[in-house]
């Protein structure tokens, strides 16, 4: 045991005196190991307990005057120090490659980031950038889950309703598992709709989106192919559309766009003298006008005698393609007989609803 009664040097001859420096030289420099408290402690001493040597264990003990108090075990087989009964900061400011020896366990504390720093990958690259924003309240929250339930990402803080933003970089898009979203608004009324491969665009609502309605607005006397004036779109007594119009020229129909489209004619008659057949067509053709693509007709027998009145009606599917060469023209072959107009009814009229894609 290297201890010594007191750290006092009496007054002695050379040779006792060389013994007792020798001694005392000798506990300071084990550290007054034993196994008990050394008789020359004072309050400050610090000692070291052997008590479990055979152990590989040693342990450093303070002296506060009446009790020992233990601050560290030292394994000398690991060769490791472990401080017990305190409290132990370090300062890692100067620790340019500090390590974790197991779970850093935040103790109901918070860990502060600094503005534009990061949490980085093994190799040091960044993973996740933190921003700051001065005086924020709003925040994510990030929830674990059990087994049969969803992880969740939330937005929390001290507003009342809160937006959870996802934003791109650039021209990227939003991916949900593969699922691509635009990085632009649409127009009013679009809808998103799939490409089949992952791919979402805003596009027209399904549905009608093109109706428009035609009028004959005065009568003629005869046959006309096609009736090549007095036509305006219906508008008297509330009459409207959807979408883009249709335009005229000479007679000829040209649509707004591309599409499958369903053409109504109305056609009425008053009969002057024994017009007994009377005709009414749609035709449609693919050559800009000329030729014929697809005609509808409507026949109506007049009967005898002066005055008397009667309608017909047709109607075709038109799968337009192209609006260059793709038009519509309306016709009669009456004899004598007169096709009514009329601007504020519908008496002799055609109407175009488009149904859909082509």
């Amino acid at each position: 045991m290297s201890q010594v009664s007191d750290v006092s040097i009496a007054n002695q001859g050379f040779s006792a005196f060389r013994t007792e420096l020798n001694n005392i030289l000798g506990a300071l420099n084990s550290m007054h190991s034993g196994t008990s408290r050394p008789a020359s402690a004072t309050t400050g001493t610090i000692w070291l307990d052997t008590t479990n040597s055979g152990s590989n264990s040693l342990e450093i003990k303070f002296f506060d005057g009446s009790d020992d108090i233990s601050f560290a075990t030292v394994n000398t087989s690991a060769n490791t120090i472990n401080f017990i009964d305190s409290t132990v900061s370090f300062d890692i400011v100067s620790d340019t490659s500090p390590q974790l020896g197991g779970n850093l366990d935040t103790n109901s504390q918070n860990i502060l980031i600094d503005d534009a720093h990061f949490i980085g990958d093994e190799n040091g690259n960044e993973q996740i950038i933190f921003q700051t924003t001065a005086s924020a309240v709003n925040q994510l929250d990030i929830t674990n889950a059990a087994t049969g339930n969803a992880p969740e990402i939330s937005a929390t803080g001290g507003d009342t309703n809160i937006d959870l933003k996802l934003t791109p970089k650039g021209s990227g898009k939003l991916n949900l598992d593969g699922i691509k979203f635009p990085n632009a608004d649409g127009s009013a009324n679009q809808f998103l709709k799939t490409d089949g491969s992952g791919n979402l665009s805003f596009d027209a609502a399904g549905g009608i989106t093109m109706a428009d309605q035609w009028r004959l607005t005065s009568d003629f006397t005869g046959n006309a192919d096609p009736i090549t004036s007095n036509l305006s779109q219906a508008s008297a007594d509330g009459g409207g559309g959807i979408g883009s119009a249709m335009t005229v020229s000479s007679g000829v129909f040209t649509f707004p766009s591309t599409g499958i489209y369903l053409i109504l004619a109305h056609f009425s008659f008053s009969r002057n003298a024994n017009d007994r057949l009377i005709q009414g067509h749609i035709q449609a053709v693919t050559d800009a006008g000329s030729g014929e693509a697809g005609t509808a007709f409507t026949f109506t027998d007049g009967g005898y005698g002066d005055s008397s009145f009667t309608s017909t009606d047709t109607q075709f599917l038109f799968d337009v393609t192209n609006v260059s060469t793709h038009k519509v023209k309306f016709g009669v072959f009456s004899g004598g007989a007169t096709c009514i107009g009329d601007a504020d009814s519908h008496k002799t009229g055609f109407t175009f609803i488009r149904l859909g894609d082509t």
